[in-house]
């Protein structure tokens, strides 16, 4: 029912292009478990050991505290995929991420692989330790109608410096884990 492999493969990256929706999973040593479906064209897979996504400003940054907290195991992250359509399949990508913020060198190397949007945070980057897939047969038919462009508006109508006050107060998760806020408002391309 479900078959392991070392990196993505050709059937694989043709299996996500087509997904219009993906899950994040972290968790930190202690506190809650986050879990978050994503969506717009925000995915990217750079090879066949490495991933991406675009975040945007949210109402947490659980993610972001997650992958940089202080314990042995730090990064541990899962994005999942599931075909709605036919075949039936779910993927999931085991790896360790980190985040790359607007301020950071390696920026403009990767917002090169995404068309930015309003809001745009930061860059989760995830090298994958393995791959798995599974049958996804209890994963209902469901078709794709539009994206919701609620959270693009919301911050394509914010006020630059108002938004990246608002950015950098957001210092911790929930549950009090460090973050680093992002320095730059982003109106998107």
């Amino acid at each position: 029912m479900s078959d392991f492999f070392k990196a993505l493969e050709p059937k694989h990256v043709a299996m996500i292009e087509q997904q219009p929706l993906f899950f994040v999973a972290t968790a930190a040593a202690d506190g809650r478990i986050n879990l978050s479906p994503k969506g717009y064209d925000a995915f990217r897979v750079l090879g066949p050991g490495r991933v991406a996504y675009l975040d945007l400003g949210g109402s947490g940054n659980e993610t972001h505290a997650h992958l940089v907290a202080p314990q042995a195991d730090a990064g541990r992250i899962t994005i999942m995929f599931c075909n709605f359509q036919q075949p039936a399949l779910i993927l999931r990508i085991y790896g360790k991420g980190r985040p790359v913020l607007p301020q950071d060198d390696e920026w403009d190397d990767l917002a090169g692989h995404f068309t930015l949007l309003p809001g745009t945070r930061q860059i989760f980057v995830i090298e994958i330790e393995s791959v798995q897939t599974s049958c996804g047969w209890g994963v209902p038919f469901m078709s794709f109608e539009v994206e919701r462009d609620t959270l693009k508006k919301y911050h394509g109508n914010s006020d630059p410096a108002e938004w990246e006050a608002k950015m950098a107060k957001r210092t911790s998760s929930i549950d009090g884990l460090p973050t680093r806020p992002t320095a730059r408002y982003i109106a998107g391309e």
